[in-house]
């Protein structure tokens, strides 16, 4: 039986909840203003909010400076193959610690997620080596390697937790049905944890977009994505805000909208899990 809960009460929440969503979204409204402003604007004292002469300079500016459709198209590749990547590898690690569980599961599984606590420059230089003496510098390839293995923990992680999920009885069937472990996998596992599978790639996805550090790290100009496009606009002549701002925009629109069409599947797969 739900509670009955007064309107004050609702009114109050509602009104939280509106806060706390503004305060979150605040930064991206503010670079979205600052996007259509001059420089001089975009640096005035005090801020100048609405009342300002909108201009689409900036984004004339910086589509003439840089090809953004060459950087968007080597995020989406970096993105989208470090993802496929990352679920060939960790489908069947989750399925494996799930169904077929040791007494060295758990430690393996903390042991995968304490990896994530290494700060990335402590191995940036033995990486950035390697990448020398195999010509990966600057190359598709070498980041969406390097993606993978960042990410690899929390997609090994988010299906491990839908799998756990999913009736052990059902995979036991299909066993005794005459399923290959390759049917089980593909063809009985899989399709029942399509809503995880779903919020795991749309969450990996978007970690893999907005990575930074080894993009800069490790590209230049060839296989440079959106995060290279927007440092491109910091020069040692300073930091140009307002050009600074439409270059965030046109990076982060993409995912934007991706998330805001996916949003239902990735809320069911974060809060729901696999199976209920």
């Amino acid at each position: 039986m739900a509670r009955n809960v007064s309107t004050g009460r609702k009114i109050g929440t509602t009104i939280l909840a509106w806060a706390v969503g503004l305060l979150i979204f605040f930064p991206i409204l503010w670079t979205f203003l600052t996007s259509f402003k001059t420089e001089l604007q975009a640096i005035a004292i005090p801020p100048v909010f609405v009342d300002f002469h909108w201009t689409l300079e900036n984004y004339e500016t910086i589509q003439s400076q840089s090809n953004y459709f060459h950087f968007m198209l080597n995020s989406v590749y970096l993105s989208l193959g470090s993802t496929l990547l990352g679920l060939i590898f960790a489908i069947p690690a989750a399925w494996a610690m799930a169904f077929s569980p040791t007494k060295r599961t758990k430690d393996v599984l903390l042991w995968m997620l304490s990896t994530k606590m290494l700060p990335a420059v402590g191995v940036l230089i033995p990486i950035y080596l390697l990448f020398v003496n195999f010509g990966l510098l600057d190359s598709r390839l070498g980041l969406i390697v390097v993606l993978f293995l960042i990410d690899l923990p929390i997609i090994v992680w988010m299906l491990y937790t839908y799998f756990k999920e999913i009736p052990g009885e059902i995979l036991e069937a299909a066993r005794m049905d005459g399923a290959t472990l390759r049917q089980e996998i593909i063809e009985v596992l899989t399709p029942m944890a399509v809503p995880g599978i779903a919020s795991t790639v749309l969450l990996n996805v978007i970690l893999s977009w907005n990575e930074a550090f080894w993009t800069l790290q490790l590209t230049t100009t060839q296989a440079a994505p959106l995060t290279q496009f927007i440092a491109s606009f910091s020069s040692p002549e300073g930091n140009f805000y307002a050009k600074l701002s439409a270059a965030s925009m046109l990076a982060i629109a993409p995912i934007l909208i991706v998330g805001w069409f996916s949003q239902k599947q990735l809320v069911r797969g974060l809060t729901f899990g696999a199976v209920k």
